[in-house]
Formats: structure tokens, sequence, C-alpha cells
């Protein structure tokens, strides 16, 4: 928010006084501290914050409008009495409202990141700056094919734009947005909360709700793309089916096909893939699958014409798609058969559902670091506040079970909640209490799940599919399942990585051929050496599976890339590619950090491992330790050419 902007509480008082009442309290808090400096605030409300969510303040009612009628005159003193906003506060006061907004003491790691991270939207710390700003013949001479339009290929554009550097965008859809343009299933929508799940860079203060479903999603990156003029640079329905190196000229050469089929070729000096992990659906190798005589449909590449309404169905997967999907359809069907394979531990969360006041928005939007507090203290309960709970203590008492004890106590809390969802005795409680620690896989929001399968037409099947027959499913125990229709909810061809495109580096080496089937690695999930100005993002080994969000990881490695093409450009080289020693340690670091995460806990099936038993999924640092590591770029781990 600038300086000018506060003058305009003057003429409306009232509806400052009105919006901070459906403001956080704790957020509003730490506002107040920043504007005054005065850190008494802190120790007052300290003792009654137990975590970084409203929902589980304890905070007086007087306190709470005691902060509320402080910030109110101190917002009224800025209005009528123009002046530049203090700087976001450093040192031990910004620990000490790190700690407070959190809940806990929070390391002194995160300084510099969240000091980056309050900052204002339209400082953007996180953009590429030239150190020596080339001539402009000589960026328009460098050129960079973008590989999808989704979430982390918008980041890549967007960045390339403010550079300078020419580039286009190859995306195989008719539109911008990736995963919230293919994924529209019935109750599609985000798992991480939305003031989180955006661009630091773009905020949007005006979500309809804590956690939005697809279209309001898709609406959001729609609007990015529109803002930024990202269209004209982008060729739609168009899919890379290869990417060769030339080491002659030291630049790539794309080869595309069109919708119609019409094949072309097109030269880049770098590549920045931007296709993702979750986009090509993946159909259970289960016999008979293709003589089922009803209508099929895989949530991941849904039919708008599906139509489940009175029907029996048989939806097989009870992940996160399965999670959304089912609660949804399940009024409306005749009966749902769900076939879980191993269930998925669930948390309540009271905002799932809940819609964002017409105040907060305008806080958010009028209250000068409110959202950006508000965004820590998201990043921080969904994120790395988590990250303790994922790690093997090996003298743990019961390792079965839990891994430790922040492990154990996530464990009880959630099975408190499946018990009192679904009744201290209920039958169901055997089949939806998984017998694996929290966070072994993905953690699942309460979708009003356990509300659904105590519905009278919902049942909840977990003997082993045998096979699929023309009327329906058959059990391991040889009982057929009639449906009408199948509803496939089992995730998409993770470790395909890059498939099935092609990608050929020096000396004409194809990148899965140094992969070796279903194990992808790159330099901070990013580069692979033989592979030179070719960029892989939200590659290996860049997953999150303690929370967090994909947007910061795209983020974080845009910005290393781009610091990487600063280094080719401004250094009158022409491509760049990682040592593979430097390569070679950081995979073998990633390696031997996993063997003591939770997802390699003995007897355990995630899609975070390939079938070798080698997590090449996801992140196994603190989204801060990968911050750190994303924001310094070290030309001595490279070899230019």
């Amino acid at each position: 928010m600038t300086d000018h902007d506060l003058s305009l509480l003057a003429a409306n008082p009232e509806q400052l006084r009105t919006a901070l009442e459906a403001a956080d309290a704790a957020t509003l808090m730490l506002v107040l501290v920043t504007l005054t400096g005065d850190t008494a605030w802190l120790d007052r409300a300290r003792p009654h914050i137990a975590g970084p969510s409203s929902y589980q303040e304890t905070m007086p009612p007087e306190l709470r409008a005691e902060i509320r009628a402080r910030l109110f005159d101190v917002l009224m003193d800025y209005a009528h009495n123009p002046r530049p906003l203090p700087p976001i506060p450093g040192g031990q006061m910004l620990v000490d409202m790190l700690g407070t907004a959190a809940g806990t003491p929070v390391d002194t790691d995160y300084v510099a990141m969240m000091r980056e991270d309050l900052q204002p939207a339209e400082i953007d710390p996180r953009g590429m700056v030239w150190r020596n700003r080339p001539a402009q013949a000589v960026l328009d001479a460098f050129h960079v094919v973008v590989i999808g339009a989704g979430v982390s290929g918008m980041c890549a554009a967007i960045r390339l734009q403010q550079a300078g550097i020419p580039f286009t965008i190859i995306e195989k859809n008719a539109t911008v947005s990736g995963t919230w343009y293919e994924n529209s299933y019935p109750g599609c929508g985000v798992d991480t909360p939305n003031h989180f799940y955006s661009y630091s860079f773009e905020p949007n203060h005006n979500w309809s709700h804590f956690f939005a479903k697809r279209d309001e999603l898709w609406q959001y990156f729609e609007g990015v793309a529109d803002k930024h003029d990202l269209r004209r640079r982008t060729r739609f329905g168009t899919e890379v089916t290869r990417c060769r190196f030339d080491e002659a000229s030291q630049t790539w050469t794309i080869t595309m096909r069109d919708g119609d089929g019409t094949i072309s070729e097109m030269q880049a000096n770098a590549v920045m893939s931007a296709v993702g992990i979750l986009n090509r659906p993946k159909f259970p190798d289960i016999p008979g699958r293709e003589t089922f005589a009803g209508q099929s449909v895989h949530t991941g590449a849904w039919n708008p014409d599906f139509d489940w309404k009175g029907k029996r169905i048989a939806m097989i997967g009870t992940g996160a798609s399965g999670h959304q999907v089912g609660p949804t359809i399940a009024p409306e069907t005749e009966r749902l058969m769900i076939f879980q394979r191993s269930p998925h531990w669930v948390v309540p969360n009271p905002n799932y559902f809940e819609e964002v006041a017409a105040g907060k928005k305008w806080v958010l939007a009028n209250v000068p670091y409110y959202a950006r507090w508000y965004r820590f203290q998201l990043f921080w309960a969904f994120a790395d506040g988590l990250h303790p709970a994922l790690k093997i203590d090996p003298d743990w008492h019961d390792p079965a079970h839990s891994i430790n004890q922040q492990n154990q106590r996530h464990r009880i809390f959630m099975e408190r909640h499946m018990r009192s969802e679904l009744g201290a005795d209920s039958p169901l409680l055997e089949k939806v209490v998984p017998d694996y620690p929290p966070y072994g896989k993905r953690i699942l929001i309460d979708n009003d799940w356990f509300k659904m399968l105590k519905a009278p037409n919902i049942d909840l099947i977990t003997d082993g599919i045998a096979r699929i027959v023309p009327e329906g499913v058959v059990t391991s125990d040889g009982t057929t399942w009639p449906a009408d229709a199948i509803v496939y909810a089992t995730g998409f061809q993770a470790s395909k990585m890059l498939m099935p495109m092609q990608v050929i580096g020096r000396d004409g080496v194809e990148i899965h051929q140094v992969w070796k089937p279903d194990d992808a690695t790159a330099y901070l999930g990013t580069t692979v050496p033989g592979f030179p100005n070719f960029f892989i993002l939200l590659g290996p080994n860049t997953g999150l599976a303690h929370g967090g969000n994909v947007i910061f990881m795209s983020e974080c490695q845009v910005r290393y890339v781009m610091m990487a093409l600063r280094e080719v450009i401004e250094g009158g080289h022409h491509s760049i590619d990682v040592k593979p020693a430097v390569h070679d340690a950081y995979v073998e670091e990633v390696d031997r950090l996993h063997k003591g995460m939770v997802w390699s806990h003995k007897g355990l099936n995630n899609w975070y491992r390939n079938p070798a038993g080698r997590v090449f999924a996801v992140l196994p640092y603190r989204l801060v330790d990968y911050w750190r590591m994303t924001s310094k770029f070290t030309p001595s781990e490279y070899r230019f050419g």
C-alpha cells in the first residue's frame, strides 16, 4: 500500500472501524507493532497465541478490542498526517514478531526470507535485476522457449518479460493455467489457503473463500496472464515433442506438433521446461479394465458431459482428488462404491468451507502490512511449521505408528477427529485409520469425507480389486459390485518426468537415458549435467509433502534460473550447465536426508518413491532452506560454453 492511499481512510473512518472487527486480532497486532515499533504488544499477546491461525487464538476479548482501537488511532493519524510507512523491522525484533505470529520460537534462519516476503508486492524482491544491463541488441539476440503456461511457466514468462529477454511459451492446451485448466472434476479446489497459494507479486485480496474452488483459481491465473499480456507470446494447442541441443551453435532446436498434426521447429538459446509432473493421468493396471460396458472417467481428464446423478458409481482411489470428488457427487448418486487401497490421514480445517468476510477483504486490500503478515502466518501453519513432524527419531518407542513426539501428537489429533465424525464404536474406523505414521502419504483436508461415509448409499470397500468386468468391479473375495460408471481417482504418472518429450543434450544423449527408469535427478531440482541452458521448473525433488505451495517453489526456481541466464548474457557466454560433481553431491545429500524422513518409512508405498524405492519427487528440506539455496548463484558450480 502506498503512502497516499492512507489518506483515503480519513473520508470514511467507520468503514475502517467496521473492517477491523472482521480481521484477525493477532495479525492486526503484528501490523500495530510494525507501524509503531511498540513491542510491548508482543509480550501481551504472546501467551494467548497457540498457533498461527486465527481459530487457534485464545486472546481475551478485552485485548483484542484494545489492539483494534489502538490500530484504528494509528491508521487515522497516518490518514490525517501523511508520512512514509516504517520499513519492515529486522534483527531480534523481527525474530520476536515471527515467533509470536507462529505461536512458537522461529529460527533466525527465517529473518532474511521473511523480510523479503513481507515487502509490499510492488517492491517484488524476487525479481532479477541486471548488474550491468546488456545492450538491447544483445538481449534481442537471446531467445528463451518456455514449455508450458501453467503456474511455473507463467512465472518464468513474467520474469523474462521484466528482464527484457525475448521468449515464446509453447502450451499444449487452449489457454493458460495448466493444472487449474485441466482439472475440472466436481469439487476440484486447492488444499492450501488462497492467500498463500498465489504469486507473491500478484496478491489477490478478493478471494471468495479461504480455500477456493477450481473456477476461481483458473480465473485468477487467467487474470495474471492478461495483466502481463502473456498470450501474444504463447503458441496454444501446440505440444513440444523434442528438444535437441546443437553443440556447434550452442542452441536448442525445439520440435513441436500442432493440434492438426503439423510439425514445426523453433530455435532457442535456452529452454525452461514448465510441464510439471502431475498432468498425465495414471490408470491402474487392473485386468479387464477395457471390458467395462459403462462409462469411465479419470479425475485428471474429466468429461464435462459425465452424469453421475441417479447412477451406481464405482470410484477407484481415495487420494486428494477422490476426497474432493466423492463427497461432491455422493448425494446425487444412487450408490457410490469407493474402492480404497489404503487410507489417508485427514485433518480438519474450520476455514475449509468458509467464505472470506467483506471486512477482511477490505483490510487485506487497504491496511498496510496486514496481507503480508497474514501470508506469513499461513506460510508457517501450512509449511515449515510441520517439518519437524517428518523427521524419524531413531529412538522413538513406537516406530510402526509414528516417528517422533510431534508426529504422535498429530496422529492422536487426527484419530480423535475421525472418531468424533464417525462415532467411537463405528466399524468404519478400522477401515479409515491408517496403520502408518502421519505424513507418510499426503495429508488431506477433511472435505466432509467421514460425514459422507455414514450415508446409506455409500460403500467403502477395502478388499483388493481382482478384475473389472463389463457389469462392474470384482473384488478379491469374489464379490461383483455392479456399476453404471467408473471414476478413476488414481493420480498421475509422476515418475515419468518430462515424458513423452525427448530432451537430447550433449553428445546426442537423451535425458531419460541419464536418469534411468523413473529416476529423475537434478541439481536443486533444476539443472542436469550435459544439458546446457536447459532448466526444469518443479523438477525432481521439488514436490512438497509437508505443506507449502508450488508457487513459492516456482518463484525460488525461476529467480535462480534468471540469475543463471544473467551470468551467461552479462558474461558474454553462450551456454551453462552444472558440473557433474556438484550435481552428484547434491543428489547424494538429498538421498541421505530422505532416509531420515517419514516417506522412507519401512513398508510404506507412496507416489513420492520410484519402483526401486528412491524418493525422487519431494523436497527433504524446509522451504527456508530451499529459498536460501536458490537465492544466490555460484558460477564456480557451472561450466560455461
